[in-house]
């Protein structure tokens, strides 16, 4: 791990903001990927090639997991390890909204040491660095003190009110909000615009990785559903829901939800 990572991710994400805006989104060539994975843009996979070409050539010893390229075990072999989502949000910009994200970290040893999610369409940059902090265009960010999770502003999609997802079988009393990209969810969370963000179904490691350190680094608590730590780089590249939030509504969270796996 370099020094100089966290300026490597800042300047790729500039740049990455740079080609994707060149691309108007409702008129972008759109593919579906197979098995209902989602829809992919030009603009995602122009990104894309950039990144694989100037993130490997700067760090040729880390490896390298995106959800734009084939995956290889080789990455599972390294100490480090970028982990990168070209365009967090495809649909969003698909449909010409201003609230998808780049989203870059780089994770040694599972943890995630350096993380950039930017939005250039919203002109807002959100980077740390583990031991350094959280900041938002130079300012530092710092997780929502409110301490009821009943009245709390959470960031969530709506199947996750549903009562069976909660002990008490009736869906909880929170504030609901929501915004297309899983990296803006969790970086507004690290900001304190909102209390806690969730969501309940399976994730992929790129949609959540960079979101993990801001909002660890800005004291918060992330986890998995379950309360357990989120471990990087995996084989499935998957993780069992996400939980952040401050130290008090996670724990309540986590409590009142039932304990399943997906």
């Amino acid at each position: 791990m370099q020094a100089a990572d966290l300026d490597l991710l800042i300047q790729a994400a500039e740049q990455a903001g740079d080609i994707a805006c060149r691309y108007t989104g409702p008129t972008a060539k759109r593919w579906d990927k197979p098995d209902g994975a989602g829809p992919v843009t030009e603009a995602d996979l122009a990104v894309n090639a950039y990144l694989e070409d100037h993130l490997q050539n700067a760090r040729p010893s880390y490896g390298w997991l995106s959800e734009e390229s084939a995956d290889s075990d080789l990455r599972l072999t390294k100490d480090c390890v970028f982990i990168i989502d070209p365009i967090d949000g495809t649909r969003s910009f698909a449909e010409g909204s201003r609230t998808w994200a780049h989203s870059f970290a780089i994770a040694q040893q599972g943890h995630i040491t350096h993380a950039v999610v930017y939005l250039p369409q919203r002109d807002l940059m959100f980077t740390a660095s583990s031991g350094g902090g959280s900041f938002c265009n130079g300012r530092q960010l710092e997780v929502s003190a409110h301490n009821d999770w009943n009245t709390a502003n959470i960031l969530a999609p709506k199947p996750n009110l549903a009562p069976e997802h909660w002990h008490t079988n009736e869906s909880p009393s929170f504030q609901r909000h929501f915004r297309p990209s899983l990296a803006y969810r969790l970086a507004s969370v690290a900001s304190g615009k909102f209390d806690a963000m969730m969501t309940l179904r399976a994730s992929w490691e790129w949609d959540i990785a960079a979101g993990d350190l801001l909002i660890r680094e800005a004291g918060g608590v992330t986890s998995d559903r379950t309360g357990q730590a989120l471990r990087f780089n995996t084989a499935d590249k998957k993780l069992n829901g996400v939980l952040g939030a401050n130290q008090t509504i996670h724990q309540d969270l986590q409590e009142a939800l039932r304990d399943v796996s997906l």
